[in-house]
């Protein structure tokens, strides 16, 4: 649209034009004297004429608005510092995003560097077995093939003997024939006969009586070279004992001290320092203040259990709080499995069916691990920092009497 304003001072024309696509309202003017605004609230530019007031400006525009105006020269610099402003914030958000760059590529050169390292372990610890097992092998076949050759030996030198005889009886039955056939007189074939009899003395000889079953080498091959191959080991399946001056009075220690059962209670026991008074739980003899160690225990038919570590000077009177902080690392079977956390138990299976069930400690990482020890797959595991020897704890749980855990023993 187009605007005709007269004024006493100037002659103005006026030119609107609305914008459908941003709804701003662009006002050009062309006349003598102009000042121009900037307006902070619309973001656009204003030109107005000095001899006219803004309020006559507005009058004539259908969208009356009102505009917090300001003079150009200022809002140029209040831009410029907005801009400075936005510049900072963004050299400081560059900086943060340089920072979690920088700590991602350490992140994932330090992974590259752990894997490295797991990965030469692994090849070196499986190597070492798989080196073992070959050498063992080729041992065994030489031993086997050494058996063969003492075997054949006997053999062969009877059926030498054997054929040395076929063929004396074979020259002496040709030197028969000969004379049986000729004209020959009485006295010779009697002097023939005695001759050859004198001569002929043909040695018995029998079929060896050697073993062809390889008896040394039908035994459990691999019991054998599985019990050879323990000292390659670093980690070995350790034959606990349970320790019965810690076992609370209800439970029963048998089979030379690696099974224990709820029971009749002992009244007679003395309260020693280390023994459970309300929890029903015993400890066992070992005690472990570095190094990496390992144990099976059964649980098979048992619905309720307890297994973990313990530090030295945890609470064994009372009721005890099976938490880290209070000494106790340990998962529970009861209606399903749990770790016994910081704030309690949580669930970490819905159900277990195996029966037995492997503790890993290595003490110098801080790290307590929990295995199916049938399939060796890790149910969970506690990261730590332990300050003070540890000790494996048992429990059989309450009301469920003589059902009983036993810690395993392989060798």
């Amino acid at each position: 649209m187009s605007l005709e304003l007269t004024s006493a001072a100037n002659r103005v024309s006026l030119r609107a034009c609305l914008h459908d696509d941003c709804s701003s309202l662009i006002v050009v003017m062309s006349h003598l004297s102009v000042r121009i605004k900037y307006c902070c609230s619309e973001t656009v530019f204003f030109c107005f004429i000095s001899s006219l007031a803004l309020w006559e400006y507005e009058s004539l525009l259908e969208d009356e608005r009102f505009h917090a105006v300001t003079p150009l020269a200022e809002a140029v610099e209040d831009m410029k510092m907005t801009l400075q402003m936005q510049l900072r914030d963004l050299n400081y958000k560059k900086h943060l995003y340089q920072k979690v760059k920088g700590a991602e590529e350490r992140t994932k050169s330090n992974l590259r560097l752990r894997k490295q390292r797991l990965k030469e372990k692994i090849e070196a610890d499986v190597g070492s077995l798989v080196r073992f097992l070959l050498d063992e092998r080729d041992s065994i076949l030489d031993s086997l093939d050494a058996e063969e050759v003492s075997v054949m030996s006997v053999v062969n030198d009877n059926l030498t003997a054997v054929e040395e005889a076929s063929a004396s009886v074979q020259k002496t039955m040709e030197g028969i024939y000969s004379h049986l056939g000729a004209d020959v007189r009485t006295e010779s074939l009697a002097k023939l006969s005695d001759d050859l009899l004198s001569r002929s003395r043909f040695p018995t000889l029998e079929p060896t009586n050697c073993q062809t079953e390889f008896t040394d080498f039908t035994g459990p091959f691999q019991l054998i070279i599985w019990k050879k191959m323990m000292h390659l080991l670093h980690t070995m399946p350790q034959n606990l004992t349970l320790d019965p001056d810690t076992a609370h009075p209800n439970l029963l220690i048998s089979d030379f001290d690696t099974k224990v059962e709820e029971g009749c209670g002992r009244s007679n026991e003395p309260d020693l320092p280390s023994r459970f008074t309300r929890f029903y739980g015993v400890l066992a003899t070992a005690q472990y203040s570095s190094g990496q160690h390992y144990w099976e225990v059964d649980v098979k038919d048992k619905g309720v259990w307890y297994l973990g570590v313990t530090n030295e000077c945890s609470n064994r009177k009372g009721f005890i709080s099976l938490t880290p902080s209070a000494g106790y690392w340990s998962i529970c079977l009861q209606d399903r499995l749990y770790a016994n956390g910081e704030h309690g138990r949580f669930t970490i299976a819905d159900y277990w069916n195996s029966p037995r069930v492997g503790v890993y400690l290595d003490y110098d990482r801080g790290r307590v691990s929990f295995y199916d020890a049938v399939t060796m797959k890790r149910v969970f595991m506690f990261e730590t920092h332990f300050t003070e020897p540890v000790t494996p704890f048992f429990s059989p749980g309450k009301n469920d009497p003589y059902s009983r855990i036993q810690i395993c023993h392989y060798y």
